[in-house]
C-alpha cells in the first residue's frame, strides 16, 4: 500500500466525518422549530429528518460539482495555471483536501459545543481555502461566469439567502396571522402543526440535496488527486472525468450524513427553537415553507449554500412577522458573529493543518494531522458531556439571564 493510497484513505475517513458533523449540526435548521411546538416529538423528528436527507442526497449532484470544480486549482507561483496535472501535484491536492477537512469539522464541533447554528458549508470551505492558499495552490475566487467560483457560488448566496429567506418568512408569517384572525387559537395550533411535519420534512429532503453534495465534491476531488499522483490506479479509487461523481461515494456521503442527523445535534436545536424566539406553530410552517423553497432551488441552481443561514433567517422573519413576537436579538447577534468568522476561522485552522500535513516528512504529516484531529474532537465530546443536551431537556424553558444551553430555568424552579 503505498503513501498516496493511505492518505486518500484518510481524506474519504476524514471527508465522510465531515459529513456526519454536517448531518448533528444541521439537523436543527430543518427539526428546531417542529420539536419546539411540539409538532413532532424529538427523537420521531431526527429519524424523519435522517431518512429524508438520506434521500435528498440521491436527488442532484449540481452542487457537488461545484465544491470539485470552483473553488481549489494549482497554479504557479507567478499565478498562471499549471500546464500538466502532475503526480505532484496529485499529492499536493489529496494534503489540501485532507487539512481543509480538519478545519471544517474543527469549527464544526467547536459551535456545536458552545450551541451556535453556524455554517457547516462555510467551514468546509473556509479550511479548503486556507489550505489552498498555505500551500500556494490557487482559488477560483472568480469562475467564468459571474456566478462561478468561490464569489458565486458561495459568498454571496451566503450574503442574500438569509436576507431573502427572512424577508419571505417574515410576508408569510404575517399573511398567516391575518387570514386566521379571529380563529380559536387551539384549532390553529393543531392544523399547523400538521403542516409543520409537511414543511419540515421537505427542508429535510432539501438539506440532504445540498448538504450531502458537498462532501461527494469533496471526495471526488481527491480521487482527481489520488489518480494524478498514481497514473496507473485502477479498481473502486480510479477516477476519469467521464464517471462524474462516483456511485459509492454518492451512497457513503448519503449514509454519513443520515446518521448524523439521526444522532440530533440537541445543542443547535434547542438555540434555533428555544433561542431566538417563542415560536408557534403558524411561524413554524412559514419559516420552514420559506427555507425549503430557498434550498431547493439553490441546490438546482448548483449554489453552495448555508441551510443554516437560511434556517435562521426564515425564524427570525417569522418572528418579526408575528404581531407582538418578541425576538432575542441578542442571541441572533451572537450567531451572526459566528457567520462572520466562520470562514476565515476555519481557514486559519485548514492552512494551520497543512502545515503539519505537508511539512513533516513523509506519510508522518498526515498522520500526525488525524491524530490532531482526533484528539481535538474526543476533548470538544468530553466538555460537551459536562452540560448535557439531548431529547429530554432540549424544549426546557431558555434562561434569557444567562442564555444557558442547559435547562437552567428548571433549576431556579427546584429552589423555588
Amino acid at each position: 500500500m503505498n503513501s498516496e493510497l493511505i492518505i486518500l484513505l484518510l481524506v474519504i475517513v476524514t471527508a465522510l466525518a465531515f459529513d456526519f458533523t454536517n448531518g448533528f449540526h444541521d439537523t436543527g435548521n430543518a427539526m428546531a422549530t417542529s420539536i419546539a411546538t411540539g409538532a413532532l416529538k424529538p427523537k420521531t423528528a431526527v429519524s424523519l429528518s435522517a431518512i429524508l436527507n438520506l434521500v435528498g442526497a440521491f436527488l442532484s449532484v449540481e452542487v457537488a460539482l461545484t465544491v470539485t470544480n470552483a473553488v481549489i486549482k494549482i497554479q504557479n507561483k507567478d499565478g498562471s495555471p499549471k500546464a500538466e496535472f502532475t503526480a505532484q501535484h496529485g499529492r499536493a491536492l489529496l494534503i489540501i483536501v485532507l487539512a481543509g477537512l480538519i478545519g471544517g469539522i474543527v469549527w464544526n464541533l467547536l459551535t456545536w459545543l458552545l450551541g451556535l447554528p453556524s455554517s457547516s458549508s462555510h467551514a468546509l470551505f473556509g479550511g479548503l481555502i486556507g489550505a489552498a492558499l498555505a500551500s500556494g495552490a490557487g482559488v477560483v475566487w472568480v469562475g467564468h461566469g459571474k456566478l462561478d467560483g468561490v464569489v458565486g457560488k458561495v459568498i454571496m448566496p451566503a450574503l442574500f439567502a438569509p436576507v431573502v429567506a427572512g424577508l419571505v418568512a417574515a410576508v408569510g408569517t404575517f399573511l398567516i396571522f391575518r387570514i386566521v384572525a379571529g380563529v380559536a387559537e387551539r384549532f390553529t395550533e393543531e392544523g399547523f402543526r400538521w403542516g409543520q411535519i409537511g414543511t419540515a420534512s421537505l427542508v429535510s429532503l432539501a438539506h440532504g440535496t445540498n448538504d450531502a453534495q458537498k462532501t461527494m465534491g469533496v471526495i471526488t476531488l481527491a480521487l482527481i488527486g489520488y489518480s494524478a499522483s498514481t497514473p496507473d490506479s485502477t479498481g473502486l479509487f480510479a477516477w476519469h472525468d467521464t464517471h462524474g461523481v462516483p456511485f459509492w461515494v454518492k451512497v457513503s456521503c448519503a449514509v454519513a450524513i443520515a446518521l448524523g442527523t439521526f444522532l440530533g445535534g440537541w445543542r443547535i436545536i434547542r438555540t434555533l427553537g428555544k433561542g431566538l424566539i417563542e415560536i408557534s406553530s403558524p411561524q413554524g410552517m412559514a419559516a420552514e415553507a420559506s427555507s425549503a423553497t430557498i434550498i431547493l432551488a439553490s441546490s438546482h441552481l448548483g449554489f453552495a449554500l448555508s441551510t443554516t443561514h437560511v434556517a435562521t433567517g426564515s425564524i427570525l422573519g417569522s418572528g418579526v412577522g408575528k404581531p407582538g413576537a418578541k425576538v432575542r436579538w441578542g442571541v441572533a447577534g451572537r450567531m451572526v458573529a459566528a457567520w462572520v468568522i466562520t470562514l476565515p476561522a476555519a481557514a486559519v485552522v485548514g492552512a494551520i493543518m497543512w502545515f503539519i500535513a505537508a511539512k513533516i516528512p513523509t506519510l508522518a504529516g498526515p498522520l500526525v494531522a488525524f491524530v490532531i484531529l482526533v484528539a481535538l474532537s474526543g476533548y470538544m465530546y468530553w466538555r460537551a458531556q459536562q452540560q448535557k443536551v439531548d431529547s429530554n431537556n432540549v424544549n426546557a424553558e431558555w434562561d434569557d439571564e444567562t442564555n444557558a444551553l442547559a435547562p437552567a430555568a428548571e433549576e431556579k424552579i427546584a429552589k423555588v
